[in-house]
């Protein structure tokens, strides 16, 4: 994809057999990455991840729990004075999807209880939206969520059953947010699992458009070239080692 023209492609797709291994600070290639970030002064992997699944407080307060504090602690700090439409967090359209009449709808807590319900004898019926017509499609000329959906399957038969996780991007940078959304995804993917009492399956990502980016001021092909040859040998000394 980086030596095509535009250094972009439609319709790419990855597969993560185990989407929580090496998936944050301690394995030297993610450490190698988030360094890169953290000179040029842009999003660092975490706060990427956390747009996803705010891992922290999960683990800090339990579920429910941790809903509220994201919504009384955390979305006030992050959205725009003024701004109903996107606060940048894709978790919180997971979890307050607007409704005709009533309280907005928390998909999570309604997946998870569809899951552990043994009366629900579907297996491909656990769909999250995160795009939104009424909000989303307006006349910006950039911006808006990149995430746009995502699907839980149940896989596999008796002990062997899996929860997996299929996630579609309309638009993906895949040098500035595809390590921070693949953790962000796995956590995500890991929270439903443990709630609903099911093993971990694979993580697949679709991106109808991926990018290899580069930001201006920020980062280069150069650079970019210079951090895969360093991640490559990060991961040869690890397997070495």
């Amino acid at each position: 994809m980086n030596e095509k023209p535009g250094h972009h492609e439609h319709n790419v797709l990855i597969d993560v057999a185990d989407p929580l291994a090496r998936a944050d600070l301690s394995d030297p290639v993610v450490a190698l990455v988030d360094a890169f970030f953290k000179e040029r002064d842009t999003k660092r992997i975490e706060t990427v991840a956390n747009t996803i699944f705010p891992a922290a407080l999960y683990r800090r307060y339990g579920s429910p729990a941790f809903f509220t504090r994201f919504t009384d602690n955390v979305l006030p700090k992050v959205r725009s004075p003024g701004k109903k439409s996107w606060s940048g967090y894709y978790f919180e359209r997971m979890m307050q999807i607007p409704q005709p009449e009533g309280d907005p709808l928390n998909q999570l807590t309604e997946i998870i209880g569809r899951l552990k319900d043994p009366a629900v004898r579907a297996l491909n019926k656990f769909e999250l939206s995160v795009f939104d017509p009424l909000r989303d499609v307006d006349g910006s000329p950039y911006g808006g969520q990149c995430l746009s959906f995502a699907s839980f399957k149940l896989i596999g038969d008796g002990d062997d059953r899996r929860l997996a996780l299929t996630a579609m991007y309309r638009n993906h940078y895949y040098i500035e947010k595809l390590l921070g959304n693949l953790i962000g995804l796995g956590r995500l993917q890991q929270f439903v699992a443990e709630e609903s009492g099911i093993a971990m399956g694979p993580l697949t990502i679709l991106s109808t458009h991926a990018t290899i980016d580069v930001k201006n001021g920020k980062w280069n092909r150069g650079d970019i070239a210079d951090l895969l040859t360093a991640c490559d040998q990060a991961k040869a000394l690890a397997v070495s080692t």
